[in-house]
């Protein structure tokens, strides 16, 4: 009682959460995880997470920190511990569209961020499903990766500097406008991906880039993963590289969209293999003016390279998007990938990556070990298959229950075959701290648990994270 008078003390009545009212705190997205903290503090300034920092590094007292809670590995579990909710800083400091720059706090939605910035006729080119929840802190401290990682890089390629808290409380600001700052260790990169465990980022300065004045978007059957890669190279060259998003969904997740959304339309219905959801997106005159015909120069080179690779027999079947109604029905199908997924138990879930020439070598030989196990699961996907990133995820039969974690470092090991990665975007958290410590190089781990050490010596922000034991 004490401590929540003197935290009381520090941030007000009404930014201290205990018993019953903790209940939005108390799980994971997924479900997987529940906890009881010991209260919750949704501070408003930066000064004020410096204050509780200070006070629970005097006493001993272990802090999680939490954005929006989106996330996928268990990475805010906080049993009896101190939960930092940013969800009140949420203020974008400022916009600066000559530089191309946004200042923002640790607790702005996704979504709202977009809408500010497209009012300067700008973009944050991060996205992914969960936009509209998503806050800017977790993504940071997962370095979320998204749909358009192929044209403009994880989180780390968008931001110019951050603003922290350091276990014991110091603040340290980070937040440089600059593109070039060769000023010693990289410490901003070093905070980003941490996942709250060196530091909490409370702002950050966002690269923007200029909105897109058009889009071309499709739906396209291929014939193989193989015949896709040459669509999407294909497009590169002649676009000049503006491919935003290019999205792999095979048959089984589109039944399983069909089977959860009925009155959803399929463009080109659920019974292809390769199923691909591609974007352009582009702002010169030269790719966004309409012709005499009334043609949008940029949906043009997209329907020739379609047509090209028709001939060749590597597309299929292809449905361009007349309308930003049906274009935004297109990405509805891609979006709701988390729901879809996660909506059967038993399950195995993994977030991993391999060269984009190797993928479907992985979905084909983690299904035939996965198989070996369980002759009755079902490999269900999706893929940013244009930066390598796969979401393979096994629905197990219940007599597969307990054989969940072999079937898991089964699919890891063709990961490893492959000179691929565990962990793609997700982040580590809780789920993948087993997967951590049979896979990540032991010098590594050393060299993690010596920073760890070194910028939290008593071990209280978010313990029991990311680090194996």
């Amino acid at each position: 009682m004490d401590l929540i008078k003197e935290l009381i003390s520090l941030l007000g009545d009404d930014a201290v959460v205990t018993g019953a009212d903790m209940a939005p705190w108390t799980q994971d997205w997924t479900g997987q995880y529940s906890w009881t903290p010991l209260c919750v503090l949704r501070p408003r300034t930066t000064a004020q997470v410096s204050g509780i920092m200070t006070l629970a590094y005097a006493q001993n007292i272990t802090v999680v920190p939490v954005a929006g809670n989106t996330g996928l590995s268990g990475g805010t579990r906080a049993e009896g511990a101190i939960m930092l909710s940013l969800d009140r800083m949420n203020a974008v400091r400022e916009i600066r569209p000559e530089a191309r720059l946004a200042v923002v706090e640790a607790g702005v939605i996704l979504s709202d961020l977009h809408d500010a910035v497209h009012a300067q006729d700008l973009s944050f080119p991060m996205t992914f499903g969960a936009k509209g929840s998503a806050r800017l802190g977790g993504i940071l401290s997962t370095n979320a990766g998204g749909s358009n990682v192929l044209r403009y890089g994880n989180t780390r390629d968008l931001v110019l500097g951050i603003e922290a808290v350091l276990a014991d409380g110091r603040i340290v600001d980070l937040l440089t406008e600059l593109h070039k700052n060769n000023t010693g260790y990289d410490l901003r990169h070093l905070l980003i991906g941490a996942e709250g465990t060196l530091g909490i980022i409370t702002a950050a300065v966002l690269k923007l880039v200029p909105k897109p004045r058009a889009y071309a978007t499709a739906m396209v059957a291929a014939k193989s993963l193989s015949g896709a890669l040459r669509l999407l190279n294909a497009l590169q060259e002649t676009t000049g590289g503006a491919v935003e998003a290019f999205e792999f969904m095979p048959k089984t997740y589109m039944r399983a969209y069909a089977k959860m959304h009925p009155d959803a339309v399929l463009p080109l219905g659920q019974d292809h293999e390769v199923n691909l959801l591609i974007e352009l997106s582009a702002t010169a005159p030269r790719d966004v003016t309409l012709g005499a015909d009334g043609s949008l120069p940029l949906a043009s080179f997209l329907e020739t390279a379609l047509s090209d690779l028709f001939e060749s027999g590597d597309v299929l079947d292809a449905v361009v998007a007349q309308s930003d109604a049906q274009r935004k029905q297109m990405w509805a199908i891609r979006e709701v990938a988390a729901e879809v997924t996660l909506q059967h138990r038993p399950i195995v879930i993994s977030d991993v990556a391999v060269a984009l020439d190797r993928m479907e070598r992985f979905i084909n030989e983690a299904t035939k070990r996965a198989l070996s196990f369980d002759p009755n699961c079902t490999p269900i996907m999706v893929a940013h298959l244009g930066d390598g990133n796969a979401h393979y995820t096994l629905w197990l039969s219940d007599e597969a229950a307990d054989k969940a974690d072999q079937i898991l470092e089964a699919v890891e090991e063709v990961v490893r075959d492959l000179g691929g990665s565990f962990s793609a975007e997700h982040g580590i958290g809780t789920s993948k701290r087993v997967s951590m410590a049979r896979r990540k190089d032991p010098v590594a781990l050393d060299m993690m648990r010596a920073i760890k050490t070194a910028l939290d010596p008593k071990g209280i922000l978010n313990p029991g994270k990311v680090i194996p034991d």
